[in-house]
């Protein structure tokens, strides 16, 4: 029942980033994304895998990265690349929120 209601709490924010992505130019002149950031703040974004809450998340596990989310898209550099629910922004491969899905 959770995951129903997190999805359904995620799904207009993906659909926006998704629009917006869409939308905005991609390539080398894209920001890295900012833990800070209003929209990975909302997601609960870390850049690194191994620093995600897990008493929070108990279902998080250190194999899952963005590097293999069904979101990632892979860019030019191997440690970075783009997510559809953060637009422009390059996140991390090592990174993780709570959209992660098995790609």
């Amino acid at each position: 029942m959770s995951t129903r209601r997190q999805f359904l709490k995620t799904l207009p924010v993906a659909v926006a980033a998704s629009l917006a992505a869409v939308a905005a130019p991609s390539g080398a002149g894209a920001t890295t994304l900012d833990e800070k950031d209003p929209q990975a703040v909302k997601l609960d974004y870390k850049a690194d895998t191994r620093k995600v809450d897990q008493a929070k998340f108990p279902r998080h596990a250190a194999s899952q990265t963005c590097a293999n989310c069904q979101l990632f898209q892979e860019g030019a550099s191997p440690s970075t690349g783009s997510c559809v629910l953060f637009g422009d922004k390059q996140v991390a491969a090592a990174g993780w929120c709570s959209a992660w899905e098995q790609g």
